[in-house]
């Protein structure tokens, strides 16, 4: 699915007008959705609605939803910003016609009647600022807000209290839904007013906007709804930012036949660990395992067998050699000579930047080459131009930072490998601030991809994956919880299987990061955002699966 831009959802809905579908008929399909979403989720018979109007087409599809919440037995009254002729505005002059009580602010100079209603309110419906007005908040709608916080102040408690209470409770705040988004959020780039409703539902219209992405306005859009408006197939532009779906993630999983063998699910190699950080070679080599790889090989240094091994039942072992757990730069031609027949190559959970491991990777992508001696030591060799020929690679964690070191790293890597940073590991690599990384997430992505020929997995709330050849997804998963050690090297386990199962690059890294994602929002019902820790999440890597196929 799309996400568009003010200016694409502008064009957007000026092209479907002229094509024939009116902004009259997209306001009312949009209005429907609204009290659809709503319906759905929440009772409203008995229930008391107000609905905050504003004065452009997001007031007029709150109007829209207005008469079908009514119409459904909720207790509907509409507080207008501003007065509306209805004489000349069709979805007013409806509204006054069901009846539906239309309050306009000018009429309510000291707000004792919206304090009143506010006091009654089970549902608050935020329908005053929609795609087209940016913050900072001014003039009369910052003021209704300004009033609105008051109110609500004054009802702290359960804001879902509504739910199965039909008579208001005076202590208890009302659930906040908001149509396309909350008023004063910036709908391209996140950014919020003070003054914007935390709602826990937002419904916006044909495809989402980017700042529905974006910290802080993400934050306050609650649950997202994507509602269709009726805009004709074919206007939207193919080319440009996507939203990762379960439909399209389900068709590229990979298909597991009855008359296969482990072979045809693939072999795949990890290298990780070091004697500090063990656990993160055992989450990566479980994570593989269960994503479907055929055969998990873990490449590790000889010293953390017995502690690995217990942890990871499934997995076959390269011992290598290391200088006190860290890798050293014999083990590389070790490596090379097991790597024919894998079909995938995870370097980096749990590494170390050790100066013995930072050779050792050096040495693996062919700046220096050692020769292979008895035990595990040996003395280095003369520089080799051409790096042995790798499988298809995945790159994370201190595989990531140690890279950073080279200046001709992207060319070392064989084309289309695939980059797992966080925001600080992709500011290493791209030798520039966090705070940069963070700001633009998406056009980083998408710029260092084309820069670097290779696949990029930015993690974080949201995290965008972008190929070289210019597409870019988003994940629809913020998810605190994840927000944990280890997470990260279930992610790379998880996309190192699905290369190494044939799917091409690109489409394993967006399958194995959705997979990682809705995995953790399994782990986050049951175990909640503090509890949950990254072996839940590979715990909930098959009913994820599940989930996906069922889709």
């Amino acid at each position: 699915m799309r996400i568009l831009s003010v200016d694409e959802m502008r064009a957007l809905e000026q092209a479907a007008d002229a094509a024939g579908h009116s902004y009259a008929r997209m306001m009312e399909l949009a209005g429907q959705a609204v009290a659809r979403a709503i319906l759905k989720r929440w009772p409203v018979k008995s229930r008391r609605v107000l609905i905050l109007v504003g004065p452009g087409n997001n007031g007029g599809d709150g109007l829209v939803a207005a008469r079908y919440l009514a119409d459904a037995g909720g207790i509907v009254t509409v507080y207008l910003s501003r007065a509306r002729d209805a004489a000349q505005d069709e979805v007013y002059r409806k509204a006054v016609e069901r009846e539906i009580p239309c309050i306009v602010a000018a009429d309510d100079p000291e707000q004792r009647e919206l304090r009143r209603l506010l006091a009654q309110t089970h549902l608050l419906v935020d329908a005053l600022l929609g795609t087209g007005a940016t913050p900072p908040l001014q003039g009369s709608i910052a003021e209704l807000l300004r009033a609105v916080h008051a109110a609500l102040v004054e009802r702290p408690g359960d804001p879902l209290t509504w739910l199965t209470t039909p008579e208001p409770r005076p202590n208890h705040a009302p659930t906040i839904m908001a149509v396309d988004g909350p008023s004063g959020m910036d709908f391209d780039t996140g950014a919020l007013d003070p003054l914007a409703l935390r709602a826990a539902l937002t419904v916006t219209f044909a495809y989402p906007k980017t700042g529905h992405f974006a910290f802080p306005a993400a934050e306050h859009s609650g649950e997202l709804v994507v509602a269709d408006i009726g805009i004709p197939a074919g206007l939207t532009p193919e080319a440009g930012l996507r939203v990762a779906t379960p439909r399209q993630i389900a068709a590229w999983l990979p298909t597991r036949p009855n008359d296969a063998h482990k072979g045809t699910f693939g072999k795949t190699l990890i290298v990780a660990g070091s004697a500090n950080y063990t656990g993160a070679a055992a989450l990566a080599a479980n994570a593989a395992a269960r994503a479907g790889a055929g055969l998990v090989t873990l490449a590790a240094a000889s010293s953390l067998h017995a502690a690995l091994a217990p942890q990871t039942p499934e997995a076959t072992y390269l011992l290598l050699p290391h200088a006190l757990g860290a890798l050293t730069a014999a083990a590389a031609p070790i490596i090379h000579e097991q790597l024919p027949g894998y079909t995938a190559l995870l370097l980096g959970p749990g590494l170390s930047q050790a100066p013995e491991t930072v050779e050792f990777v050096k040495t693996l992508f062919g700046a220096r080459v050692e020769k292979r001696a008895a035990g595990f030591l040996a003395a280095p060799a003369a520089p080799q131009s051409e790096p042995p020929a790798l499988p298809p690679l995945i790159v994370d964690a201190d595989g990531l930072n140690i890279l950073a070191q080279l200046p001709d790293w992207p060319q070392r890597l064989p084309a289309d490998s695939i980059l797992t940073p966080h925001p600080g590991e992709m500011a290493r690599l791209c030798s520039c601030e966090l705070p940069t990384v963070q700001a633009e997430r998406i056009t980083l992505t998408h710029e260092k991809a084309a820069a670097w020929g290779h696949i990029v997995v930015l993690k974080g709330a949201f995290t965008v994956i972008a190929a070289p050849d210019g597409r870019t997804v988003l994940l629809p998963f913020a998810n605190a919880g994840l927000a944990a050690a280890g997470t990260g090297d279930v992610l790379a386990g998880i996309i190192a299987a699905l290369r190494g199962q044939g799917l091409a690059a690109f489409e394993a890294a967006v399958t194995g990061a959705h997979l990682h994602g809705l995995a953790g929002e399994l782990a986050r019902k049951q175990f909640g955002v503090a509890g949950m820790i990254a072996r839940d999440v590979i715990a909930a890597l098959p009913e994820a699966g599940k989930r996906l196929l069922e889709t």
